[in-house]
């Protein structure tokens, strides 16, 4: 079910179904700012990567002494979350382990999504807690996914990437099967602007490791106009689109994880994580974007 939420700048809606956003309007011109989701491009719009992020080694864990098959960034984006409360800025949506994702991974958790819209601005919270387990280690991420370009007087070039500081962006390489390598690159060097082209993610992503800037934008060039990803806090941040040219969307996504290496260990517990919970503990992130087009 779809629930949707509205103020003197956007409107939020926020899809149960993974507890995902699937549209913000500019309620001044009525444009569409997430991506679509269209299946034959890339059938999402904004994600929740839980309880991990990108793919595992050989594609299974062993978790509890049971092995465990994975698919990609966890289960959370594919199961129904309850809403639990609506107010007239927020929405938050809880899942809970239940029999489905017990067969995914076998640990209790209360995953939580708060949607907060202030101005053009969707803050949305994740919260994980751990209910009774005596350790619960999990990874964690967001992917969301921004309609480009902006109108139809603009195409791809008119768009870059803009971080807030100058930065030389060190990445990690999951290639060629989305693990991690163990290679490292720089994407770019002493430079606040990444340019946006149709080829710039024809061999995918690119995961940029301890950036200095706060924000991470993708800009307008000719009018400013941008929508702006608050990064503080995260150690990774990925930029993404599919292969499908001209280019239509782009994801800014801040991670607290990694994907499992090529050769890694398949038992959960030796996998980094983004935290370790104690029975009764619990950990929150945020993200903050702010839609100024």
């Amino acid at each position: 079910m779809r629930y949707t939420i509205e103020n003197e700048s956007i409107r939020l809606t926020v899809d149960s179904h993974g507890a995902e956003a699937v549209s913000v309007i500019n309620v001044h011109n009525g444009a569409e700012m997430l991506w679509r989701g269209d299946a034959a491009v890339w059938g999402r719009h904004a994600p929740i990567l839980f309880p991990y992020c990108g793919k595992l080694t050989e594609g299974k864990m062993i978790a509890k002494g049971v092995e465990y098959a994975g698919g990609q960034h966890g289960f959370a984006r594919d199961v129904e979350h309850t809403m639990v409360r609506q107010t007239a800025d927020s929405l938050v949506f809880e899942l809970h382990a239940n029999a489905e994702t017990l067969q995914k991974w076998p640990y209790a958790f209360v995953l939580r999504s708060t949607f907060t819209i202030e101005g053009p601005t969707v803050h949305h919270t994740l919260t994980v807690e751990n209910p009774c387990e005596e350790q619960l280690r999990f990874g964690i991420g967001y992917h969301p996914a921004f309609a480009i370009p902006f109108d139809d007087r603009h195409d791809t070039e008119d768009y870059e990437f803009r971080f807030e500081e100058l930065e030389s962006p060190l990445c990690v390489s999951a290639l060629p099967h989305g693990l991690l390598s163990g290679q490292s690159y720089y994407l770019a060097r002493n430079t606040r602007r990444i340019p946006l082209t149709d080829d710039l993610f024809q061999n995918d992503s690119f995961c940029m490791v301890n950036l200095k800037s706060q924000s991470l934008a993708i800009v307008e060039k000719d009018t400013g106009r941008r929508i702006s990803c608050d990064i503080q806090g995260f150690p990774y941040t990925l930029i993404w689109s599919a292969k499908a040219k001209p280019v239509q969307f782009v994801c800014i996504e801040p991670w607290h994880s990694l994907p499992s290496e090529e050769n890694g260990p398949l038992e959960w517990d030796k996998k980094p994580c983004a935290a370790s919970l104690r029975q009764g503990e619990s950990w929150s992130c945020t993200l903050s974007t702010t839609f100024d087009r």
